[in-house]
């Protein structure tokens, strides 16, 4: 299990100078991805974890497991009805606020500066495209999501056809879906099983411009524990696509491993362990520590790179 942590521990060990280099060229040739994940969005709405325990405090959940919210969500599917979980999620979004977007390091404002003409999120939020006009400079984005559920209209795509983002014109890609279109949520455990049988039977579900985007640079995660079905299923996704394509530098920003009680070489061994995961199977190096701390140093190196000032 993964932790939140305000303070790294001394054993959580930064990028090392060439990883930020590789990291901030790319950046500046528009060949790196952003994935933002549900530790992106801390402050501004309950984590995964979090509201998985609320609902099963409220919704009378009778198992063990209370922190896995797609376990949680298929309950009341079956329990009620199928629909059940999305309704009760599309309201509880509908009472949440906005992060800060004039805040200088908050992650979408920050994600938001950068010249990447694509951008993906696995949140249901629209933070991303807020980012974008709340800016001085605006850049002219579209938000698109993906059409996985059987019966989705899949011919309304403004990714179809010869469209080609930008860094004038980026594109927001809600793999998960968003919360203004119910249909296109994935939330329970049925609905990440389907979305990955779907997604692998019918390849132009993800978008051939999203896919130009995953194998055609560098990857950033921001956000993601390895065992939740967020990113358990995303790594299945995106193994098919980066095995086909040339190695590239990836970054995944990851909480300390913490161990009760703390355990200096417990977390050592568990951070050795989860560095070599991330190196052999998405050939990914590990920034360790909050996307608050990542983006503030991003931000700090990019302003200070000769590449921003191109």
């Amino acid at each position: 299990m993964v932790a939140n942590l305000e303070q790294k521990t001394p054993t959580a060990k930064g990028l090392e100078g060439k990883d930020w280099d590789i990291l901030l060229r790319h950046i500046s040739r528009g060949k790196c991805t952003p994935f933002i994940g549900p530790e992106a969005c801390t402050g501004s709405y309950p984590t995964k974890s979090a509201r998985a325990q609320q609902w099963c405090d409220e919704e009378d959940y009778p198992l063990e497991d209370r922190s896995e919210l797609a376990r949680v969500a298929q309950f009341l599917a079956v329990r009620d009805y199928p629909a059940k979980p999305i309704e009760r999620l599309i309201e509880e979004f509908e009472k949440i606020k906005s992060p800060d977007f004039s805040d200088p390091y908050e992650v979408h404002s920050v994600l938001a500066d950068l010249p990447l003409p694509v951008y993906v999120t696995t949140n249901y939020d629209d933070f991303m495209m807020k980012a974008f006009s709340h800016k001085t400079m605006k850049r002219d984005a579209i938000s698109e999501y993906c059409r996985w559920r059987d019966g989705s209209n899949k011919t309304t795509s403004g990714l179809s056809g010869e469209y080609k983002p930008t860094q004038a014109n980026p594109v927001v890609f809600h793999l998960y879906g968003k919360i203004d279109e119910e249909r296109s949520l994935v939330l329970t455990e049925n609905d990440y099983l389907q979305f990955l049988v779907n997604v692998s039977r019918e390849e132009k579900l993800i978008p051939p411009v999203i896919q130009g985007a995953i194998t055609g640079g560098s990857l950033l995660f921001l956000g993601y524990q390895l065992d939740e079905w967020d990113f358990r299923v995303l790594f299945h996704i995106l193994q098919n696509y980066l095995e086909n394509a040339l190695t590239k530098a990836h970054i995944s920003v990851q909480l300390v491993p913490m161990v009760e009680p703390p355990n200096k070489e417990q977390v050592e061994k568990a951070t050795s362990y989860l560095n070599s995961y991330f190196e052999k199977q998405l050939y990914t190096r590990v920034y360790w520590g909050t996307c608050h701390e990542f983006v503030q140093e991003l931000k700090q190196r990019w302003e200070a790179s000769n590449y921003a000032n191109r």
